[in-house]
Formats: C-alpha cells, sequence, structure tokens
C-alpha cells in the first residue's frame, strides 16, 4: 500500500531556532521553509519536518540515520563541526566512536541539541 510513496520523516524540538542551526549550518541539510507547525528540511530527497513541542523526552534509541559513503571522514566532519560522537559503555568503539557490527556495517551516533540520538551508517 505504501511502498511506492514517499516517505517523511519526523523530528521533535523544544527549541527550534537551536535545531535549525544545527539541522541546516551544522548537518548542512537545505532549510525548504518554516511556519509555525514545522521547520522543513530536504535530506537527499526526503522531506525532514523538525516540530516544535511543549515537551520532549529524548528516546533512548536511534531515531534517525543517515547511510554514509565514508564513515572515518563523516565523523571527523562531524567532530570538525563540535558534533560529539557518542562512546556507549561495553561497546567496542574505535576512538572515533565508530562500532562495526557482526554484519559488517559501521555505525556511529550522536545527539542532536534536543538530545535524540542520530546516526551513520556505511554499509
Amino acid at each position: 500500500m505504501l511502498g511506492s510513496q514517499k516517505l517523511v520523516a519526523f523530528v521533535a524540538t523544544r527549541d527550534r531556532n537551536r535545531a535549525k542551526a544545527f539541522y541546516r549550518d551544522t548537518l548542512g541539510l537545505p532549510l525548504v521553509s518554516e511556519d509555525n507547525f514545522a521547520l522543513v528540511f530536504d535530506a537527499a530527497g526526503t522531506m525532514l519536518r523538525v516540530t516544535p513541542v511543549q515537551e520532549l523526552s529524548a528516546a533512548k534509541y536511534t531515531i534517525l540515520g543517515w547511510h554514509v559513503r565514508d564513515i572515518v571522514r563523516t565523523a571527523t566532519d562531524l567532530q570538525k563541526a563540535h558534533v560529539a560522537l557518542e562512546q556507549y559503555p561495553g561497546m567496542q568503539q574505535d576512538k572515533l566512536g565508530i562500532w562495526s557490527s557482526p554484519s559488517g556495517a559501521k555505525v556511529a551516533w550522536f545527539k542532536d541539541p534536543d538530545g535524540n540520538t542520530l546516526s551513520i551508517t556505511q554499509f
């Protein structure tokens, strides 16, 4: 039923100005539009709606992720942009915070200004 339809992604924020600076300026997503209901970004053809909310409880899992070609370069670029990559106790991550999964995929995590967990993955 929805297999041929375009996906729209949603992320909540308590501070739209801080979120706009992070997603647009730090991560480099083009801002398509903004109104009282959402900041709308283009994430390589996928619409990302960053929606202001009164209360937010950040999930303890990844809510949004990007498939990247070169995770080391992307992780390094994120760090240069002052985005801290998460280090999780008990996971064997390298010095950048990259974990090699049993499937061979490499994954690193970081948080947006609201504490939402985001990831980058090289398959």
